[in-house]
């Protein structure tokens, strides 16, 4: 049983939250089931563009899902 927590483990949390498989997200993120899933255990640190797709598809903020903030709900979005 794994004790330690993971660095990323909120994107776990979201994904599964989300009731999405890595390789939906990974598709969504354009990269392979086994990145993403680096992404998720902190083998991989995710790309800046990867984060912010996440964040988005999450409905949360970039702090959020690194740990800077518990605050789920994301800042108001930059009017396109």
């Amino acid at each position: 049983m794994r004790m330690e927590k993971l660095p990323y483990e909120r994107i776990r949390n979201l994904r599964i939250d989300a009731d999405l498989s890595q390789k939906q997200v990974a598709e969504y993120l354009h990269v392979s089931q086994n990145t993403y899933s680096q992404y998720e255990i902190g083998v991989l640190r995710f790309p800046l563009e990867a984060a912010a797709r996440l964040a988005e598809l999450f409905g949360t903020s970039i702090d959020y899902l690194v740990g800077l903030t518990d605050e789920r709900k994301p800042y108001p979005r930059k009017k396109k």
